[in-house]
């Protein structure tokens, strides 16, 4: 008997459970997490409300592996090929934190979905230690880097600093997608320009008084 040919690609069970995620993420990031249920998952991915539970046993453990799969995709977009920021001068820092904002502004636009999920508010209450482990390994770099800016440029307090920048980012997303704007490479420079004198003032009217003296 001739040997069946092997299949290529990934194997059946694994494009299932693509499809499942992915049909999870567009549906959480356009209903939320409460106002989606299982069986519309299921239908929007294509399979049966019994073939998601051989994948998923609950809701929760579904919105979880949802949380870790487009975080994971942001911190590789943000972190994954941005140099460690080791010299704290102002000039440094500015180009470092340029280069971030540019990189969250080409993940908002490549992954509409993903960002419109993670920017929401309500993940907190059901994220389990895999999630939030998942959640430091984007923030921990960024809370250090924000701690010697801090340290060495008078920037904002870390906390303060990481809840302004990413609210302002935020309503640059919502503003382009309600039509207010549109977040061309033009606007978000300009926008990016603005945040940065935002949380290093200091440092940036010490700069501009250098210039003009």
């Amino acid at each position: 008997m001739a040997e069946a040919p092997k299949r290529r690609g990934r194997p059946i069970v694994d494009d299932k459970r693509r499809r499942i995620l992915d049909a999870a993420l567009r549906t959480f990031a356009e209903r939320g997490y409460h106002g989606t249920a299982v069986p519309e998952v299921a239908t929007a991915a294509g399979v049966g409300t019994g073939t998601l539970y051989r994948y998923f046993a609950n809701k929760e453990q579904l919105v979880n592996e949802v949380f870790r799969d487009a975080k994971t995709r942001l911190r590789t977009a943000l972190i994954g090929e941005v140099p460690s920021l080791r010299d704290y001068q102002l000039d440094v820092a500015e180009r470092w934190f340029a280069d971030l904002w540019r990189r969250l502004g080409a993940f908002a636009r490549a992954e509409p979905e993903a960002f419109r999920f993670l920017e929401m508010q309500d993940h907190a209450p059901y994220l389990d230690e895999a999630s939030k482990h998942v959640e430091l390994s984007v923030l921990g770099p960024l809370w250090l880097a924000g701690k010697r800016m801090r340290d060495r440029l008078g920037t904002a307090r870390v906390d303060v600093l990481i809840a302004l920048l990413w609210g302002a980012f935020v309503g640059l997303v919502k503003a382009s997608r309600l039509g207010y704007l549109k977040l061309d490479d033009k606007t978000l420079e300009e926008a990016g320009d603005t945040a940065w004198k935002m949380i290093a003032p200091r440092a940036w009217r010490a700069t501009e008084r250098k210039t003009r003296g």
